[in-house]
């Protein structure tokens, strides 16, 4: 934007809107190519960044818990994903992501040709500022807190 208009609340939901569309849309190509769905996609994507219960899947990705339950099932079935029992407590079942799994949500974030696009269009210092706005704005966690 040019001279003194800044940009609200309602300019920045609508690209949040646009340009996560846009991630789905690439995200869900790719993870069809794999022969998952979008949400089974997404399961493996969460798993990334570490091993999960049933319960925090469900609520990180807003869906029931018996339909995360199938998601599991047909993950687990695939070799994507295991179930093991939580350190802490021998009741609850956490999911883990199998090498197999992470192969596989690697294969997708590589086939996200229009996202890569985009984000290679920025220089380092622009995907830097990119990520700690977005961070800020986002996570519950703050960075210096973080692995």
């Amino acid at each position: 934007m040019t001279g003194s208009a800044h940009v609200g609340p309602d300019q920045l939901m609508e690209l949040l809107s646009a340009s996560l569309a846009a991630y789905y849309g690439d995200f869900t190509v790719a993870a069809a190519s794999e022969n998952l769905t979008a949400s089974q996609g997404k399961t493996l994507n969460v798993l990334r960044r570490g091993p999960a219960s049933m319960s925090v899947l469900a609520t990180t990705l807003t869906c029931d818990a018996s339909n995360m339950t199938g998601i599991i099932d047909r993950l687990e079935k695939r070799g994507l994903v295991r179930r093991e029992p939580n350190p802490s407590d021998r009741r609850v079942k956490n999911v883990v992501l199998t090498a197999e799994g992470e192969r596989v949500i690697n294969v997708i974030r590589g086939k996200m040709h229009h996202t890569l696009d985009g984000l290679s269009r920025l220089d380092e210092q622009e995907r830097d500022t990119l990520y700690a706005l977005l961070e800020r704005a986002f996570s519950a966690q703050p960075a210096a807190t973080r692995p």
